[in-house]
């Protein structure tokens, strides 16, 4: 099936009736021709306001860890598929999580659109969950510093977001081991120098 007639019938879910009524597509970043795919969380409100995925302060971080600019991160050489392609809501304790349906039901369909995928970037604990079914280490930060475990196919890290400085503050293994190998990996993989 085809991208746009993946989009369509996304529209067309009634699950999704309340967003199609507001005039909110899917956000994501689809391109057949991509070598990178993301998977992260779910649009926050503020993607959901300008409909472009990681257009927040999590994205400037995950385009520096990434050692890219802008532009390469929304051309077509990277697909961005979270594991909801809605803002979920608020909750108690910050965003809703990502409705379980979406990656059940709309992540097969669209990854076999996605031939050319050379490294999926699973970002938080809810890709983990779906992508490394049984294969995850005791948590989030175990399964992140094995990232070597799941390579190439898979390059788990933790989520760029800003309410995250604890965790990083607590593990600088992170920024000081796993992000330049990140960046060193998508820069070969893009045909690009790690520095430029």
């Amino acid at each position: 099936m085809s991208i746009s007639k993946i989009v369509e019938e996304l529209k067309a879910d009634e699950r999704n009736a309340e967003y199609t009524r507001r005039g909110i597509p899917p956000i994501f970043q689809l391109n057949k021709d991509a070598k990178i795919l993301i998977i992260g969380q779910a649009p926050g409100r503020k993607v959901e306001e300008s409909k472009i995925p990681f257009d927040d302060k999590s994205g400037e971080k995950l385009i520096s860890w990434m050692g890219i600019d802008r532009k390469t991160f929304y051309s077509d050489k990277i697909a961005i598929l979270p594991m909801d392609f809605y803002y979920p809501g608020k909750g108690k304790t910050g965003d809703l999580p990502p409705r379980k349906f979406i990656a059940e039901e709309y992540h097969h369909e669209i990854l076999d659109e996605l031939t050319d995928i050379e490294m999926t970037l699973l970002i938080g604990k809810y890709s983990m969950d779906y992508y490394l079914k049984g294969e995850m280490k005791r948590n989030l930060t175990e399964t992140v510093r094995s990232y070597e475990e799941y390579l190439p196919k898979y390059f788990p890290i933790v989520h760029p977001s800003p309410l995250n400085f604890r965790w990083q503050a607590k593990n600088p293994w992170f920024m000081e081991e796993v992000v330049p190998v990140l960046a060193e990996r998508v820069a070969k993989i893009l045909g690009q120098n790690a520095d430029s």
